[in-house]
């Protein structure tokens, strides 16, 4: 069997950046990109935001409002350090799932804000009554397929760990 590759901390710093600069063309705050992608690849269970600031060369304040966020998002949650005034922030167990669950909820608020616009366009056809139709249109049909593809990750997730658990029994054995 080969050894395991040793992690390679410059390369996991530069996929934090790399990838918290495509989470920001995207519009998700930077910083709070940074913090999401710190603690994904870190193998802590939770960090402090001093933990943090210094693994990103950046203030602890910085921090506090970018952990906020991610905590509005149902990704990070707070967790108080026994014996100090500090708090650590963890991923949510499923906090991808966690959090396309709470975007889900915005493509339904999405679709009935644009029941607004096409009853304030009127009902004479134009491109833009067209145009404001489609938009309520994909919300409601992403919010309505948000559900049947969660549970197919979660399917998918369950599946994985059946198959790693045989592969594990295998070599084991």
């Amino acid at each position: 069997m080969s050894k395991p590759a040793e992690r390679d901390e410059q390369a996991v710093g530069q996929f934090v950046e790399n990838a918290a600069m495509t989470f920001a063309e995207w519009g998700f705050s930077r910083m709070a990109a940074r913090v999401l992608l710190t603690m994904t690849t870190s193998d802590e269970e939770a960090l402090t935001a001093a933990d943090l600031a210094e693994r990103l060369a950046v203030s602890p304040p910085a921090i506090s409002g970018a952990v906020r966020y991610l905590m509005q998002l149902g990704i990070v949650e707070r967790r108080p350090v026994p014996g100090s005034r500090r708090d650590s922030y963890r991923l949510r167990d499923d906090a991808w799932y966690v959090s396309a669950g709470t975007i889900g909820g915005v493509y339904q608020t999405l679709a009935d804000l644009t029941d607004d616009g096409v009853r304030a366009l009127g009902s004479e056809p134009s491109p833009a009554l067209d145009r404001v139709r489609d938009m309520r249109d994909f919300f409601r049909f992403v919010h309505d397929e948000m559900d049947g593809l969660l549970e197919r990750w979660r399917q998918s997730k369950k599946d994985r760990a059946t198959r790693d658990r045989a592969t594990k029994d295998r070599t084991d054995s």
